[in-house]
């Protein structure tokens, strides 16, 4: 197990991004993007709007043990397991995984398309995991072409991509995937049944309020993650990955409407 060699955190500022009333019509047609103030504010947010968050990121380096079999090679020879964290913002998921693994064992590759966020996980990995192997990419996942890998972690990010690309960044993910690596997604969802959905709905609102947002607040970032922020049903997302290929998938996490699936090649 790797620790790291500083204990290096973002300054985390309190989520108040929706705390003031829309004073304009441009103000509430503004769209949520992944900007300076809500990197300021990010891990908050995160830890306030996401439920389970902390228990998906918990079980990647147990899901990566099994998984991940050092079937690339690093620029010096050595074998390794190359693993792709896509929509990385701050590096959550790669800090994660480099507290649990020798530096020799992993290569990341995290890619955001934020260079806000890509300018402060650049700072807090390359502090925290100096001797670990993560390169941090600004790019679009779209555009990036992926080396093989035994593990791809798509963390609430599909979500942000227009419907008509997720299936291609799918099968670029399911091509680069080494046979026995997986696909970690884990995303938003909406119920097909519209008396399900309401009730999931209704109790994520109560999950907010019960830490510490008000009625202003997600009201306001339910404008700005509107059209931003558009989600499938889980059965949606079964139906795409076995489309690209995958024939084993499963949901092995779901709080109220957010699940994570693993699929494997």
């Amino acid at each position: 197990m790797s620790r790291p060699m500083s204990q290096s955190k973002p300054t985390v500022k309190h989520d108040t991004l929706f705390d003031k009333p829309f004073t304009t019509p441009l103000d509430k047609a503004s769209r949520f993007s992944f900007d300076e103030q809500v990197v300021a504010c990010f891990p908050d947010m995160i830890r306030r709007s996401v439920p389970g968050y902390g228990q998906v990121l918990a079980m990647l380096p147990v899901f990566a043990r099994r998984h991940c079999k050092y079937r690339q090679q690093a620029g010096n020879g050595q074998r390794v397991s190359r693993i792709y964290d896509l929509g990385c913002s701050l590096g959550a998921a790669s800090m994660t995984l480099a507290g649990e693994f020798e530096p020799q064992d992993l290569q990341i590759k995290a890619i955001d398309i934020s260079p806000a966020m890509t300018t402060e996980a650049t700072t807090l990995l390359s502090e925290n995991y100096p001797e670990h192997d993560i390169e941090v990419i600004t790019a679009d996942i779209r555009d990036v072409e992926l080396e093989p890998c035994d593990m791809v972690i798509l963390n609430l990010t599909l979500q942000f991509l227009p419907a008509a690309d997720r299936v291609a960044v799918l099968e670029k993910i399911y091509a680069a995937l080494s046979e026995g690596g997986i696909l970690v997604l884990t995303e938003k969802t909406h119920a097909f049944d519209e008396q399900y959905d309401a009730w999931l709905v209704e109790r994520y609102y109560d999950f907010k309020r019960a830490n510490g947002y008000t009625e202003m607040e997600i009201s306001g970032k339910r404008n700005a993650l509107e059209n931003v922020l558009i989600t499938d049903t889980l059965d949606e997302h079964h139906a795409r990955l076995s489309d690209v290929g995958f024939k084993r998938h499963l949901t092995w996490f779901q709080f109220l409407n957010f699940v994570s699936v693993v699929a494997f090649k």
